[in-house]
């Protein structure tokens, strides 16, 4: 007996601005910079409500912060990137837009 044959669905087309907001990219990073007064309890809660990552994510990016002196924490983007960059330096963290290109 065939097999009936599988159903191909048309691919979504989609924007270079929608497409970085699905997908987190968007040519701009955040870069979070080691300090000497913010805990690292402080990094973590803020970098999860700023960028809506896990805890485990904000975890291994405070500890790069932390060991390594600064983390990208984020890629999207400039108007993402700018809105999660004011959030996190609402604690007194130094924060970097930039684009990646």
């Amino acid at each position: 007996m065939a097999s009936k044959p599988a159903v191909i669905e048309r691919p979504q087309i989609v924007e270079d601005d929608q497409q970085s907001s699905i997908t987190g990219r968007g040519g701009w990073i955040v870069t979070v910079y080691n300090n000497d007064f913010n805990t690292v309890f402080e990094v973590i809660r803020i970098l999860m409500i700023a960028t809506k990552c896990t805890e485990r994510e904000a975890r291994e990016e405070t500890w790069e912060i932390h060991h390594l002196g600064k983390s990208v924490v984020h890629q999207s983007c400039e108007a993402e990137c700018r809105k999660i960059g004011d959030t996190i330096s609402t604690i007194g963290i130094k924060v970097e837009i930039t684009s990646d290109n």
